[in-house]
């Protein structure tokens, strides 16, 4: 066992991770993309089986990771003892996997109610794989884990963004590994522990912000079971620029957003746009910025084609270097793939594995992404060094997740270029603003329970 936690293959903060996750049974590793938080948690995994601690563990993960974790068995020495069960597919694969002899089944997060529900519970130590996807209380996934914590010994929480929406995302997260000892039982007595109320109307709270001091107090809490760690602190990371390309709407294009903003309303040609209440306004504003909007019947009403005309410019001046574009609305992509074909781009969508090959053999002069499918497990740093954000999306943890998708160890480029085409004095900007918030706070988060690792003293 020792031997597997002086191994000179890896990384001195990896080994530290990975003898923390030994040291507690129940333990929240908050690290960035690209450190290694999958070799990490099986090495721990090893070591706890030879030790006699473990027998069956179970890892739930965003279905494209799941076969990162058979993959990652391969490729370190010292792992290729474990039997990895990837239980995914229809629900006999998924029985038939799970019926296998190995050390760790590997289910995506979508499948643990069926999971819980169809099959005796028999695993003394589970991994979630991106904790923040347990940050609803009301999920159910959520539910189901929690009727079979008590039976859990071990629980490791891995996540690079644990609190992508501010603090509140951190009770449901540190309930699924604690059980509620750190930040207590219920969600109304956490809120009212540490925040007040922010926004209101009607007798309705929209929002929460901390009480003074309390984000410390909160990390104070879990500080005993959290470390967490930044790329920047231990690997040598290419510089990451981020920019923004701006496009101004006419006045008539102005016009239509003015409208839609103001009235929750307009008329276009092929329909009438409604919007029912601030949440889907939002999404409309934003399908305006960015130049094409639903109509209430489900049909495409153009407004304008200035984030198409910026993406022209953009590839253009690339010179044939590689772009990866991540886009958010179907309309969007329709467009994009017009103004690609027009242009005679070698393009293609990368969300299959033949794809994602030519994208990495840099065969490819545009990779097309959509967050919600590429946000998490995917390498692409070989295939280039700049993303275009076509549209924004309110989700740090998904932004932050597509960035790290070339920003990442491996990348051969001294320089990652983010570029984001804004349209000026639209909502893009208000989401800007948003998401550079959010990302303090989870900076906030943590900076409070980064770990120290000596790096000189373990070389």
């Amino acid at each position: 066992m020792n031997e597997l936690l002086s191994r000179k293959d890896m990384h001195p903060y990896q080994r530290f991770s990975a003898k923390f996750i030994l040291d507690h049974e129940e333990a929240a590793l908050l690290l960035d993309c690209g450190l290694g938080k999958t070799v990490i948690t099986l090495t721990a995994i090893q070591a706890l089986i030879w030790r006699g601690k473990v027998k069956k563990v179970l890892v739930i993960c965003p279905i494209r990771v799941a076969l990162v974790w058979e993959n990652e068995v391969r490729k370190w020495e010292h792992l290729t003892s474990l039997r990895v069960s990837r239980a995914t597919g229809t629900a006999k694969e998924r029985n038939d996997a799970l019926n296998q002899k190995a050390d760790i089944y590997v289910i995506n997060r979508e499948n643990v109610p069926w999971l819980v529900k169809s099959r005796r519970f028999i695993y003394d130590m589970v991994v979630v794989d991106e904790l923040s996807s347990f940050k609803n209380c009301n999920a159910k996934r959520f539910r189901a884990l929690m009727h079979v914590r008590p039976w859990i010994r071990r629980i490791v929480g891995l996540t690079g963004t644990p609190s992508p929406n501010g603090l509140l995302d951190l009770f449901a997260e540190y309930k699924v590994l604690d059980q509620g000892t750190r930040l207590g039982q219920y969600l109304s007595a956490y809120r009212t522990k540490y925040f007040v109320p922010n926004q209101t109307g009607g007798g309705v709270v929209y929002n929460y912000r901390l009480r003074p001091g309390a984000d410390q107090k909160i990390y104070e809490a879990i500080a005993d079971m959290t470390i967490s760690m930044k790329c920047q602190d231990y690997l040598q990371m290419p510089d990451l620029i981020r920019s923004v390309y701006p496009v101004f709407l006419d006045e008539e294009e102005w016009g239509v957003y003015e409208e839609m903003r103001d009235n929750l309303e307009v008329f276009a040609e092929d329909g009438m746009i409604t919007a029912q209440n601030a949440a889907v306004l939002t999404g409309k504003l934003t399908q305006i910025a960015n130049g094409a909007i639903y109509t209430d019947d489900g049909q495409t009403e153009h407004i304008h084609s200035r984030k198409l005309g910026a993406l022209e410019d953009i590839i253009e001046a690339a010179c044939g270097k590689p772009l990866l574009v991540a886009y958010w609305f179907q309309h969007d992509l329709l467009r994009i793939r017009e103004l690609l074909d027009g242009m005679n781009i070698t393009y293609a969508f990368l969300d299959n594995d033949k794809n994602i090959n030519l994208w990495n053999q840099r065969q490819l002069e545009v990779g097309l992404i959509h967050p919600a499918a590429a946000g998490h497990g995917l390498n692409l740093q070989d295939g280039g060094d700049m993303l275009v954000w076509y549209g924004m999306i309110w989700s740090l943890e998904l932004y932050q997740q597509t960035v790290a998708r070339i920003w990442r160890q491996g990348q051969k480029s001294r320089t990652v270029v983010i570029q984001h085409i804004i349209a000026a004095d639209t909502i893009d900007e208000k989401i800007m603003q948003v998401l550079i918030q959010k990302d303090a706070t989870q900076r906030a988060l943590i900076e409070a329970v980064k770990a120290e690792v000596s790096l000189q003293a373990n070389h």
